[in-house]
């Protein structure tokens, strides 16, 4: 379809009310915007704050043709909806976004081969399309490498280290029937990722790139702007643009990138939403990723990304949030706490995020 202009007060349709979809909501609402949300579980987290929420399934035809009817226009906050479901949406209802990025983002391989296909490097890999198939792919990448599931998988979850030969016995014992990824484990100096907002006029901008720092396959810490230097901050913004015009973007695209030792970028993931390394925007930028996501999608001039405050961001998981919460009368105006509305608090889920703002990187920290 083509673009068109959303203004408040008309609807935004978000499918899909985790934390991401919450964070878009109230932005949107700050500027006038209603909302309605489709998401399984009913008092979801952005189903908390918006107008109204339809419960159902993400490959629920019925309960998104629902939402659709609510909203003057769509937008989907994570990857796990069903392309196909997006895709009939997209024939009746103003979905920007669109359907292909979802599809290329939804796997793995496509991610590779569409970064490639842009021009861009990234690590050596081998499609695997069984535990059978994984000692040829070994051959064809060396070791150390990296085994990861196609589909599916985040935080971690569903990725083998390959570190010595004798190993591949074991994890083939493991694996189901596939496909995966075998990619070959690269020596980075940094894991850095830059946001890129692209309107369906073509308009294009990029966040400062940020350095971030995980632990247990989970990002932990984000540090706004990245300690690199500006040739590697304009080189990745312009691998970004390179990137959001080859795939026709409108909103938003996460791209997360090896920094080598010797300059080099090379292209890991890549999301088609707001991502968790950007929650740092919300203190650190003039325009947040949460507002810049509004204004792509509704058609709006894109606002000016620029950091004006070093800013560190500290996920909140399961496991720290009674510490957190301990803490919260010994915050100061420095320390801004969101939390996500989330029922239960397990062990290595995200309940929120504390972005910590200074004069620089280091009082932050």
């Amino acid at each position: 379809m083509n673009s068109k202009t959303v203004e408040p007060p008309q609807t935004i349709g978000i499918l899909g009310g985790g934390q991401l979809g919450r964070m878009i909501a109230l932005k949107a609402r700050e500027m006038g915007y209603r909302i309605a949300v489709l998401d399984p579980t009913s008092d979801s987290p952005c189903g908390q704050v918006a107008d109204c929420q339809v419960v159902g399934a993400f490959d629920d035809l019925e309960a998104a043709v629902e939402l659709a009817a609510l909203s003057d226009v769509l937008t989907y906050e994570f990857e796990n909806i069903s392309a196909e479901l997006t895709e009939t949406l997209s024939r009746s209802h103003y979905l920007p976004q669109g359907t292909e990025l979802l599809r290329i983002t939804q796997n793995r391989l496509r991610e590779k081969e569409t970064a490639q296909a842009a021009g861009l490097q990234t690590a050596p890999f081998q499609f695997v399309r069984n535990g059978s198939d994984l000692e040829d792919a070994l051959d064809a990448i060396g070791l150390p490498a990296v085994l990861k599931t196609i589909s599916g998988g985040y935080d971690g979850k569903g990725q083998y280290f390959i570190e010595k030969r004798s190993e591949s016995a074991d994890i083939r014992k493991q694996l189901t029937a596939g496909p995966y990824l075998l990619e070959g484990y690269v020596p980075f100096l940094k894991e850095l990722s830059v946001i890129v907002a692209r309107s369906a006029a073509g308009e294009i901008r990029s966040f400062p790139v940020v350095e971030n720092i995980h632990r247990e396959g989970i990002l932990a810490i984000t540090l706004a702007p990245a300690r690199v230097n500006a040739r590697v901050q304009h080189a990745a913004k312009t691998l970004a643009a390179i990137l959001a015009d080859h795939v026709d973007l409108v909103g938003l695209l996460a791209v997360e990138l090896f920094l080598l030792e010797d300059g080099t970028l090379l292209v890991n993931e890549m999301a088609p939403r707001p991502h968790n390394s950007g929650h740092c925007t919300m203190q650190a930028c003039s325009t947040s990723q949460f507002e810049q996501h509004v204004r792509a999608i509704c058609g709006l001039p894109l606002g000016d990304p620029f950091i004006h405050t070093p800013t560190v961001m500290y996920n909140v998981l399961g496991e720290h949030l009674d510490t957190v919460l301990r803490c919260l009368p010994h915050f100061d105006g420095c320390c801004k706490l969101h939390l996500y509305g989330k029922a239960e608090a397990k062990p290595k889920r995200k309940m929120g995020h504390l972005n910590i703002i200074g004069d620089s990187l280091k009082t932050c920290m």
